[in-house]
């Protein structure tokens, strides 16, 4: 017998949900593409928020699990400008700590019973039948339907979203180039006294250098530039010429930058991967209610990630769907998704419209100074709000 309810993707926001509604003794089951639970997803760390990342493992549960990996001494975030000059730095004790995804992850997984997780189970498509019933097709050639309701938490290319509304993601003009500096690697104490557990964030008119410590230690290195959606693919090799893809990105990009800020992309080891930044449209995000179906996260919201409150936004979904679903039972789902709806779509708006903002700011002709002005007086960053 199928559950009511079907979550796909285990991402944080699919995850957190399947949590919440363990708790609350209500009938769930995971759909997730990832073939086995050992999988890593790539990213760099998050730094969850009292209000809401936070709370929602507190309603889950997880919270003293959560502390014994929050990392309160990452908070440091330094601004410099492109000539490796320090500038600001803010989040001193700000409680707002960071995790990586993949530790995450894995309290949320080992919070959940292992059966109701299926795993190898990519979404290939979602439809209705003859009957107006939901059907998710799979990669792995099996179909399953007959929930109440299908949740899409499937991420930015959401097979789940078109039952709802017909928008795309707009791609962003920028992307990032993110590589890593291993503990093994030679270059790493240097990095280390120049960060510490921190991050760093150095920024000019079109591009922009961001190096983060990571829980192992290592440090997550992002170049990001203002190029083409294709550009990693048609003029960078970086999974066969990693060297020259590192060489050619500085050489185009950073010419006229500080040493100690190119030095982090020449010098990384880690392996490179291309994240073009995509974000929904926030004019066309509102859609009309549809029985049965209704979306988490980037499924949801997606947006760029320049306020850093993305995983926050994805995960405060997840708390408010639970928390109707609670309410109204799986025999008023739609009146819980009503609720639910009326309260997202508007934070998940203002989400895209504050990191639209954000973007401008970093990228834009007046960076860094009014990067600066906009720290030093109180309109970002230390309370995590723009």
């Amino acid at each position: 017998m199928v559950a009511p309810i079907a979550i796909i993707g285990g991402g944080p926001s699919g995850l957190t949900l399947a949590r919440l509604l363990e708790v609350k003794g209500i009938d769930y089951v995971v759909y997730e593409r990832d073939d086995a639970e050992p999988s890593v997803p790539q990213g760099g760390s998050l730094d969850l928020h009292p209000d809401s990342g936070q709370l929602a493992l507190k309603q889950a549960g997880l919270f003293d699990e959560f502390l014994k990996h929050a990392r309160y001494d990452a908070t440091v975030f330094n601004i410099l400008d492109k000539n490796g000059t320090s500038l600001l730095k803010i989040g001193d004790g700000r409680d707002a700590p960071e995790i990586d995804r993949p530790m995450l992850r894995k309290i949320l997984l080992e919070s959940i019973p292992k059966e109701k997780i299926l795993w190898g189970h990519g979404v290939k498509s979602v439809d209705r039948d003859q009957e107006g019933k939901v059907v998710v097709t799979f990669q792995n050639g099996k179909t399953e339907t007959g929930f109440k309701l299908l949740v899409g938490a499937d991420g930015a290319w959401s097979k789940t979203r078109h039952l709802l509304t017909p928008v795309q993601p707009i791609y962003s003009g920028k992307m990032y180039i993110e590589t890593s500096v291993t503990p093994t690697n030679p270059f790493h104490g240097t990095l280390k006294e120049r960060i510490g557990p921190g991050s760093l964030m150095a920024v000019a008119p079109k591009q922009n250098v961001l190096a983060m410590c990571q829980g192992d230690g290592s440090y997550k290195v992002y170049a990001s530039v203002s190029v083409a959606a294709d550009f990693a693919k048609t003029e960078l090799d970086i999974h066969n010429k990693p060297d020259e893809a590192r060489q050619l990105l500085v050489e185009r990009f950073f010419g006229d930058w500080s040493n100690d800020l190119t030095e982090m992309i020449l010098k990384a080891d880690g392996k490179i991967r291309e994240w073009p930044l995509y974000y929904l449209p926030p004019d066309e995000l509102p859609w009309k209610q549809v029985s049965g179906v209704t979306l988490l996260g980037d499924a949801a919201h997606l947006t760029t990630p320049f306020v850093g409150e993305g995983v926050n936004c994805a995960m405060t979904d997840a708390m408010r769907l639970a928390e109707e679903i609670g309410k109204h039972g799986v025999d008023g789902l739609d009146e819980a998704v009503k609720a639910y709806e009326e309260d997202m779509i508007p934070r998940g708006v203002d989400l895209i419209q504050r990191s639209q903002g954000a973007g401008e700011l970093f990228y834009g002709a007046g960076s860094p100074g009014s990067v600066v002005d906009v720290f030093s007086g109180g309109g970002g960053g230390d309370d995590g709000t723009w």
